[in-house]
């Protein structure tokens, strides 16, 4: 084994990234266009979609801030104070990801780990991310190694199913009655031609979290598919949650295993637009609280980033 780097060793959070301001919103959206401006009626949809969430696009924002430093303690506690450096990396924000990684090469940073908070990998979605992390790295000379999955890190898996524990909770003395619908962001089809484990490795993380919590009745279903003129992988939860209305199904719990955090996707899609739709066919749903910050899911990150480390060592 190799001595480790007395350096710093940085490491890039990357996520999706969200506004910070409703000013802000369009240049998001243009961002994730690649460069083409939203119409007037995409913008208004977008923009009303913030409006509905309590507290509007700030939280959401805080709550990658909020990772970010905490991982950074976790890491602080693991490793020792200053043996890492975390720093952010956005992909359709600022900071993007390759200001995340200028800021680490501009700090003396030469070796570094990039982690998205996603904890299942796709080429189309996570691959994207280490693809712009490792181009700048190249450019500036800076060593990168990145954690491509953690689908199936047990303090992740441990951590959401006490959450649908505790969330079953909330529907009284027969939790055996109710469906629990694990979901992700839904992806182009065309992934299942190219053989990208991400729909794998979602059920993989379903089953292990279902096994964890006792739950025998569970299915899964997809979310949040984009807009784009061609198929997307389904079926969209609403789908599921008409077909579930004809099977007489009547609680359904909602455990997103495709997302960490408290956003958009989460807090509309689930919390405002599947509820709604739910109610209208006579179905109570409820969700599972988001990791966020939550200690054991930063154990799960900061283990993996020292996983990663040990094998460039041993390397």
């Amino acid at each position: 084994m190799t001595a480790p780097n007395s350096k710093p060793v940085g490491v890039l959070v990357m996520s999706y990234g969200t506004p910070e301001s409703l000013d802000t919103i369009e240049a998001y959206y243009t961002h994730i266009r690649r460069g083409h401006p939203p119409t007037a009626e995409q913008l208004d949809n977008l923009t009303n979609r913030y409006k509905s969430i309590v507290g509007g696009v700030f939280p959401l924002r805080e709550n990658t801030d909020r990772q970010v430093a905490a991982l950074q303690r976790t890491l602080d506690g693991m490793a020792g104070e200053g043996r890492f450096i975390c720093y952010q990396g956005l992909k359709h924000a600022p900071p993007y990801i390759e200001d995340g990684v200028a800021a680490m090469a501009a700090d003396g940073i030469t070796e570094a780990v990039g982690i998205v908070l996603t904890p299942q990998y796709s080429a189309m979605s996570v691959g994207g991310y280490i693809k712009r992390a490792q181009e700048e790295a190249d450019k500036r000379g800076l060593k990168m190694s990145f954690v491509k999955q953690y689908h199936l890190h047990p303090g992740l898996i441990d951590a959401l199913a006490e959450r649908v524990g505790r969330a079953l909770d909330k529907f009284g003395g027969r939790p055996d009655q109710v469906m629990v619908l694990f979901s992700a962001h839904s992806l182009p089809e065309k992934i299942v031609e190219m053989r990208d484990p991400y729909p794998d490795q979602l059920l993989e993380t379903s089953r292990a979290i279902a096994a964890a919590a006792g739950v025998e009745r569970w299915q899964f279903t997809w979310q949040s598919a984009g807009q784009t003129g061609q198929p997307w992988l389904g079926p969209d939860i609403l789908e599921t949650l008409d077909r579930l209305a004809v099977e007489k199904v009547k609680d359904v719990l909602v455990t997103p295993v495709g997302f960490v955090s408290d956003h958009l996707e989460v807090l509309y899609d689930i919390d405002l637009e599947a509820k709604r739709h739910a109610a209208g066919v006579g179905i109570r749903l409820e969700r599972i609280e988001m990791l966020n910050d939550d200690p054991q899911y930063m154990a799960a990150l900061a283990e993996s980033v020292l996983a990663v480390r040990k094998e460039e060592n041993a390397g």
